[in-house]
């Protein structure tokens, strides 16, 4: 659970202290107030460049000195990162840690508007879901990744430098392979358990696959093979880095990609609801969710039932919104957060 929240030159917060009960907060407050940046805030306490994916400079408040800070209690660990330079660090408990030790904590997922066309723009952003949802289950899914990109980023440097000798290949080919399929087998995991934990209501049941990406059933072979393609194209073209997470609407039978903008949000909300009933069962706690204007596109019986949802699953829920009455339904199950037109809390 976040039981605190501390702020610093971040976005459009010059200082902000936040605490925080355990229930579903709703954050209310004009356009531009800083709702968002409040839940991206929160999104950096887990590995990534949170729901934005901005990089450490694109963060600090403009006319500072450029750096930013956020600093947290998330069950019952002092957490804190910061901006330096082009990158950020971490401290768990007054000692340095890698990225990658968040993940080890409060499982974090999150929709923001951004995200409403995942199912019919291109497999990177339907990648990177796959991946937050995965990293809720396995916290060694995103430590994999990261070995994954580095040692795909090192062949992509030998491809563009037109190197030919097999024996650099072939050591970088064997992390790739190794790394490749830890990630893919964390992926195929999700899969698996997301169909498991679906329920038919309010929010549409989907049928999910998992396209893996060609070659990744036997990575290190493949690579090989396509080293002559790869060096025309100065890129590596097999692998879980090419993956795409496929979606058909299972009532209608209708891929995702086909259905109307509000059918496709419906299935993301459904998949996130999944996804926290069983992170819930699997690390006996339920992820944290940051959920940036999803009640303003649900009818009233949907957000009803949305609530119901968060309230039952005992998830601690971050949720903005523009207007009192999207929350009303929420009552006293919610913890109120009302910020004016400067940021500041009133």
């Amino acid at each position: 659970m976040l039981n605190s929240l501390r702020l610093a030159m971040f976005r459009s917060h010059r200082a902000l202290r936040l605490e925080f009960d355990g229930r579903p907060v709703a954050i209310r407050g004009p356009n531009g107030a800083g709702k968002t940046n409040i839940l991206e805030a929160i999104s950096l306490l887990s590995p990534g460049r949170g729901l934005r994916g901005a990089l450490s400079a694109e963060i600090a408040q403009r006319g500072g000195a450029g750096g930013w800070k956020v600093a947290a209690e998330l069950d019952g660990h002092e957490v804190e990162t910061w901006g330096e330079g082009a990158g950020r660090l971490v401290r768990l408990d007054g000692k340095a840690a890698p990225q990658s030790a968040l993940g080890a904590l409060v499982p974090m997922v999150w929709l923001v508007p951004a995200m409403d066309r995942l199912w019919i723009e291109a497999p990177e952003g339907r990648r990177r879901f796959l991946d937050r949802l995965t990293l809720a289950f396995e916290p060694e899914h995103a430590p994999a990744s990261l070995a994954y990109e580095r040692a795909m980023r090192e062949r992509n440097r030998l491809l563009r430098d037109g190197v030919k000798d097999p024996g650099w290949y072939g050591v970088i080919e064997a992390r790739m392979a190794e790394a490749g399929a830890r990630v893919h087998a964390g992926r195929s995991a999700t899969v698996a358990r997301l169909a498991a934990a679906q329920v038919e209501g309010a929010f549409p049941a989907a049928d999910l696959s998992l396209d893996p990406g060609a070659g990744t059933e036997d990575l290190a072979a493949a690579l090989a093979a396509g080293r002559g393609r790869d060096l025309a194209a100065g890129r590596t073209l097999s692998g879980p880095h090419r993956a795409d997470l496929l979606a058909r609407w299972r009532a209608k039978d209708m891929p995702a990609a086909m259905c109307s903008t509000g059918e496709q949000k419906l299935l993301l909300i459904g998949l996130v609801l999944a996804n926290a009933r069983a992170v819930a069962e699997l690390r006996g706690r339920a992820p944290v969710l940051l959920l940036d204007e999803v009640a303003a596109h649900l009818d009233p019986g949907r957000r009803e039932a949305l609530y119901d949802a968060l309230s039952a699953s005992g998830t601690q829920a971050f949720l903005t919104g523009t207007e009192d009455a999207l929350f009303d339904s929420l009552g006293g199950r919610a913890q109120g957060l009302r910020l004016d037109a400067s940021g500041a809390v009133i």
